[in-house]
């Protein structure tokens, strides 16, 4: 076979990598910018937890000066910030934002099922608001705390009651607002109504597209149910990153658009919104996976804001480099073939060149995207880890399979890698292809036992896992034609379709994450199936 055909599927496969890049890098544009300084947020939800920084230990405290470097940042594109809590150092919150000047706070008391707890919280939140009654606008009595199930609705109200008694700002609960009509009573105890609406965490989960028109519809619903008294959304936003839930996906441009929405609709229509939340939060994911870490509005790492006003909006603001990246792995996965070629006098069939084609530009597309998802879905050592190796494992998979593709090397089977010593096929190539197989194989298991026992959180590594699953499946066109059935293929492969069949009814058709996952499951299921059943010796 001529140089010309490996050359043309070269040139396609980069044609394909610059084209997918650019069409997945197209910015949108709305009508709102998200924050612009010139059209202040009315109020974001405040936490100031940085890097390890977290509430989950007691010992934690947040000094004044860092709460100053986030108030003065913030009193740019906020008049008001709402806490949740006085402890960490948040209690100090009040007198930071004085000193700042032009922040008003709505001051958090954090309730749950420590009574000693939450009467101490009382007691400094009241002292607060009597100290700064100029700054504290507000008090919010519990966040949801019925929710969470950690107090009895008499409980909760005879505390507010207290509450209202000893201050003169008004008085509020805050909580899903299922949870208002589920505990009406509520409702008599409080001045105004706090409700949180968030149209990725509902049951039934709404499309981005939907958010604004169904915070709306929230809203005007509970004005109906509660006519007397003004309701305030209290937390509503967002995710820019995560796991989709059936339709709602977290993206860079889908937070853009539902928060510019959002704040259209209150300004068109005159109603009360905080935002949730001012700040990424690191350690939320660990409570909430990937998703819970980021709702803010600013970034927590470099500390700066996601959608500066006039600057384009993609989900992919580094397209430029990842699109460079893949291209580069495209090149690379053809110069190892043609490399071995040359060492190794060989003329493979076209279907093997093709095969390379479809493993180099599938990798090439997919790598910028892989790697963005592990620097944000990566959590803790083992999170790094796991998709780490996932990722490096759909690297050499590409390289290494298109190596074996033109040479006419079949798939090894497990007991290559492991089997006893006098059967194993010891060739570096086969050793490198089985290590990264099992490797694959073992994360694909994780994942997709994962996603049937505790999917809630879990985030579908569909990019790295593609990557390494399709040369997988094209080194089948070299299978032989004979062979045992070894045991843990047989295992993996069942585990694998069974699983990935749940995940699909579980997950919806609309999450196509899930699909796309289920779909690879699928693949390397029929994959491993058909390499132990033909290409492993009796």
């Amino acid at each position: 076979m001529s140089l010309r055909t490996p050359l043309a599927l070269l040139l396609v496969s980069l044609g394909a990598i610059a084209a997918v890049w650019w069409w997945l890098a197209t910015p949108i544009t709305l009508t709102r910018a998200p924050i612009d300084p010139n059209d202040k947020v009315q109020c974001v939800s405040y936490a100031p937890f940085r890097g390890d920084q977290t509430p989950l230990n007691e010992w934690t405290h947040i000094e004044a000066d860092q709460l100053e470097q986030d108030l003065r940042q913030l009193k740019e594109i906020t008049d008001c910030v709402r806490t949740y809590s006085i402890e960490n150092g948040l209690d100090q919150v009040p007198a930071v934002a004085t000193k700042v000047g032009g922040l008003k706070v709505i001051q958090g008391i954090w309730l749950g099922s420590n009574r000693a707890k939450n009467f101490a919280q009382v007691a400094t939140a009241v002292r607060l608001t009597k100290e700064f009654p100029d700054t504290i606008s507000a008090l919010v009595v519990g966040n949801e705390v019925l929710l969470r199930g950690e107090m009895t609705t008499s409980d909760l109200t005879a505390i507010i009651r207290s509450v209202k008694a000893q201050v003169t700002v008004p008085v509020t609960y805050a909580d899903v607002w299922e949870y208002w009509l589920k505990n009406r009573e509520v409702y008599d105890a409080v001045d105004f109504v706090t409700i949180h609406i968030l149209p990725y965490w509902e049951d039934m989960p709404v499309k981005a597209k939907f958010a604004a028109s169904h915070v709306e519809a929230i809203r005007e619903r509970m004005a109906v149910a509660f006519p007397e008294k003004e309701i305030l959304i209290g937390e509503t936003g967002w995710p820019s990153e995560g796991r989709m839930r059936e339709g709602a996906l977290p993206s860079r441009t889908n937070q853009a658009r539902v928060v510019s929405e959002i704040l259209g609709l209150a300004k068109a229509l005159k109603f009360r919104v905080n935002l949730i939340e001012a700040y990424d939060q690191p350690w939320k994911r660990r409570l909430e996976g990937t998703v819970g870490g980021y709702w803010g509005l600013i970034d927590s790492v470099r500390r700066q804001l996601k959608y500066p006003p006039g600057e384009p909006i993609s989900n992919f603001p580094f397209w430029k480099w990842y699109m460079g990246a893949g291209m580069v792995l495209s090149v690379l996965v053809f110069a190892v073939a043609g490399i071995t070629l040359r060492r190794r006098p060989w003329t493979p069939r076209f279907s093997a060149w093709l095969g390379v084609g479809i493993s180099a530009t599938s990798a090439g597309i997919l790598l910028g995207i892989a790697a963005d998802k592990m620097f944000y879905e990566s959590y803790g050592w083992g999170g790094w880890l796991q998709w780490g190796m996932l990722l490096l494992a759909g690297i050499l998979s590409p390289i290494f399979c298109a190596q074996a593709l033109v040479i006419g090397r079949n798939l090894p089977s497990f007991l290559d890698l492991l089997g006893p010593l006098e059967g194993r096929k010891w060739s570096k190539l086969s050793a490198v292809l089985g290590l990264t197989l099992a490797v694959t194989a073992v994360i694909a298991a994780e994942t997709a036992l994962g996603f049937v026992f505790d999917p809630r959180y879990r985030d579908f590594p569909y990019a790295s896992l593609t990557m390494a699953v399709v040369p997988f499946a094209l080194l089948m066109l070299n299978r032989p034609q004979i062979g045992a059935r070894p045991i843990a293929e047989a295992v993996f492969a069942g585990l694998l379709a069974l699983s990935a069949v749940y995940v699909i009814l579980n997950e919806g058709r609309d999450n196509w994450q899930a699909m796309w996952t289920c779909a690879i499951y699928l693949l390397f299921a029929l994959t491993l199936w058909r390499a132990r059943a033909e290409q492993s010796q009796g």
